[in-house]
């Protein structure tokens, strides 16, 4: 090869090599991450994902606002749960005077264990009537008075209808009917008592863990005493055939759960 097509390829090869770094250093010096050109590809699926979830996001409240209840009907849920929060005001106090005097019972007949599972009982009614007397609730800014109904369910022979917040507290009354099921049988076998859950307090009360609203006070008794047969029975034969206990909690199995409560969604 002659020494002049030699040096030309020599200059090309060199000035290659002068572009590319002046590329190089370019980039770095504008913050560019020239060593991983993909991730600015990743950024961009990250973006994408994140531009996609707010745009559900805004299409379900939008989608809300067009099933949100009227106004009057709003209202009437209002006046509605105003009205069964005063009755249950009512009976509340009457409950706890009864506790009271079922500790004393349990006392005499020398049942410590489920006398202190009474006395505890009987706390928290205290405890739910006092925050009923002091009630501030916000009830135009509360969704489950705007929010139309979104399940079915059935207790006795007729049906129901109540939307998410009220399947929630259905859900509740259930869980915390099983948990004080569950302390009710372990005090009552603690005791050398014999397999009573009837006769137990909280089962006749049934209103622990209950703040008045969304449900009716009836269903909410109703799903207590479901979730609570279950737990004593669990309790006083110490295994765990209807629920568990996480983190210190006791609570009914999924599938025990949506079989006592079998709520149906509607069609919308």
């Amino acid at each position: 090869m002659k020494t002049s097509t030699l040096t030309r390829v020599g200059l090309t090869v060199a000035m290659s090599a002068a572009l590319a770094t002046m590329s190089f250093t370019s980039k770095a010096q504008h913050g560019q991450d020239v060593s991983a050109p993909h991730k600015s590809e990743a950024q961009q699926d990250k973006d994408d994902k994140k531009e996609q979830k707010g745009e559900k996001k805004e299409a379900k409240e939008q989608q809300q606002k067009q099933h949100r209840l009227s106004q009057q009907q709003q209202q009437e849920r209002i006046r509605e749960q105003k009205r069964l929060l005063a009755e249950y005001n009512q009976r509340i106090a009457q409950q706890q005077a009864i506790a009271l005097r079922d500790a004393q019972q349990l006392e005499k007949q020398k049942r410590l264990a489920h006398y202190r599972y009474q006395q505890a009982y009987y706390e928290q009614l205290r405890q739910q009537q006092a925050r009923l007397a002091n009630d501030r609730h916000d009830y135009d800014n509360d969704p489950f008075y705007y929010t139309p109904p979104t399940y079915q369910y059935r207790r006795g022979d007729a049906y129901y209808q109540t939307n998410q917040y009220g399947a929630d507290q259905l859900r509740q009354a259930s869980n915390t009917g099983y948990q004080k099921g569950y302390q009710a049988g372990r005090a009552d076998k603690q005791d050398h008592w014999r397999f009573d859950y009837r006769g137990s307090f909280a089962y006749q009360d049934a209103n622990y863990g209950f703040d008045g609203r969304y449900v009716r006070q009836d269903d909410y008794n109703y799903y207590f005493r479901e979730g609570f047969q279950r737990g004593y029975e669990d309790g006083y034969y110490g295994r765990r055939t209807y629920g568990s206990n996480a983190n210190g909690s006791d609570s009914l199995f999924g599938a025990v759960l949506n079989m006592i409560l079998n709520l149906q969604p509607l069609q919308q």
